[in-house]
């Protein structure tokens, strides 16, 4: 269940949001789920309304913005290391 160091997962997250819009009490739930109502609240500005379909398009596209970062940082790495070879300071 742990996964990056977090205790929930982000289709459990989604499950308990529903049960809170099922039942209309966000106190019950959360004790039940052990996380406090300010959990529940910040869940809620996070994944509010998001179905399973647009959780797995999310997740998607941070996967893609992270690759992204890693080839822009390499390209960076490169850039500096020309740079350097330029000056002559190797």
């Amino acid at each position: 269940m742990k996964k990056n160091g977090k205790r929930h997962s982000q289709e459990e997250i989604i499950k308990v949001l529903q049960e809170v819009e099922s039942t209309g009490n966000a106190a019950s739930v959360a004790r039940d789920k052990g996380v406090s109502v300010q959990t529940i609240y910040r869940w809620r500005d996070r994944f509010g309304g998001m179905t399973k379909s647009e959780l797995a398009e999310l997740k998607a596209l941070q996967a893609e913005n992270a690759r992204l970062k890693r080839i822009v940082a390499a390209q960076a790495m490169d850039i500096d290391a020309l740079k350097e070879l330029q000056r002559g300071k190797w």
